[in-house]
């Protein structure tokens, strides 16, 4: 039989769900305080001056000056996890929490992670580095510190703070890191090889994501997060539990080429938004927002968004403005600033939003979700 003779089931995509979702951020730990203050649009901008002994591009930044992974997890396993780790195991923790999943004997292994960063900790890289030529030879470097490195650390940590044996995987997508962890998920479970996924992006500040947001991303300030959301596939109000935060519609990506010009560009954005209403079954004009990784007109993002949505005007949801420039946690903390307007809203339930991101160097993406308020007491995670 050749390739072109297979039949092509017609049977609709397994459907995905958010079940559950934690935060960790200067806008509020867990998701009901990230909600609230999403909602009233308080900014996490604080006073970072005594931070670090480095020097800062400035005293302001959105940032955890006074967090301490001990104070969630004890100091018992976690003395040398590094800041990428602490936040991301406690956000998993946080999303679990949150969930109604029970992750069991029977079941932790179609339960893993997928988390989205930038190029891991920087901050931990360097300081190895600087070990390396600084200690006395024979470069007596701590080689506790080393697992801090590798840019997998925090997802390995985090599987195995909660016994999590499904799994594990670690994507590099900088800006587009939450939604390319949010498709890496959705393939994983759609094929199969997975029934619930904890998937998220973390980003650390320092010294050093500070100074590279300040120089190369026009003098923005850089802030810091980590989001976990626990998706599971099928239908969870099946098995009697509550029904879910959200549904994942769509999720699609697309890269151009800068150098055609902002033209092109533009076009390309546009057509990777034009697919992923396709996909999702839902027009521009059913959109009751967008959360978009701009800052504001101008941007090429905002340029494709206009011309892709024509008449269409939902809401814009810039959360850089509430959150900072937190980079590889900047698409799930967009995902998680939709689901906090649902959280508490009645009126949204069953209405489709976008999440859109970009890079500077051509990759953008395009995600559709729809959202449900919670209908039973909030437990604070």
């Amino acid at each position: 039989m050749t390739t072109d003779q297979i039949p092509v089931s017609q049977s609709p995509p397994t459907p995905l769900h958010i079940t559950g979702w934690g935060v960790l951020s200067p806008l509020g730990d867990g998701a009901r305080e990230f909600s609230e203050a999403v909602v009233q649009g308080r900014s996490g901008l604080v006073d970072v001056s005594g931070m670090f002994e480095e020097e800062l591009p400035g005293d302001k930044a959105f940032a955890l000056p006074e967090f301490q992974v001990r104070t969630y997890l004890g100091r018992k396993g976690t003395s040398f996890f590094d800041r990428s780790t602490s936040l991301a195991l406690i956000a998993s923790d946080h999303a679990l929490k949150d969930t109604g999943l029970e992750v069991t004997d029977d079941n932790r292994d179609q339960v893993g992670l997928v988390l989205g960063t930038t190029t891991g900790s920087i901050k931990s890289t360097s300081d190895y580095s600087r070990e390396t030529l600084t200690q006395q030879r024979p470069y007596l470097v701590n080689p506790v510190l080393f697992p801090n490195t590798v840019m997998n650390c925090a997802a390995g940590q985090a599987a195995i703070w909660h016994r999590l044996k499904g799994v594990n995987a670690t994507i590099a997508g900088g800006q587009l890191a939450g939604l390319t962890a949010l498709r890496y998920a959705s393939r994983t479970l759609r094929w199969g090889d997975a029934e619930a996924l904890l998937v998220g992006a973390v980003e650390e500040f320092s010294p050093h994501t500070a100074w590279a947001t300040h120089l190369a991303a026009d003098s923005a300030t850089a802030g810091e997060a980590a989001v976990v959301f626990v998706v599971e596939s099928g239908e969870p109000g099946a098995a009697g539990r509550r029904r879910p935060d959200a549904e994942i519609l769509a999720v699609e990506l697309a890269t151009t080429d800068p150098q055609q010009g902002a033209g092109a560009v533009r076009a390309g954005y546009a057509q990777c938004i034009e697919r992923a209403l396709r996909t999702a079954g839902v027009t521009a004009g059913e959109l009751w927002a967008v959360a978009a990784g701009s800052t504001g007109p101008g941007d090429p993002e905002e340029a494709a968004l206009d011309e892709a949505l024509g008449a269409a005007s939902p809401t814009r949801l810039r959360v850089k403005e509430l959150a900072g420039e937190c980079h590889a946690a900047a698409g799930a903390l967009q995902i998680a600033a939709v689901l906090a307007h649902h959280r508490g809203t009645p009126a949204l339930d069953g209405r489709p939003a976008m999440i859109t991101s970009a890079t500077r160097e051509g990759a953008f993406g395009a995600a559709v979700i729809r959202g449900w308020h919670r209908d039973e007491p909030d437990n604070g995670s």
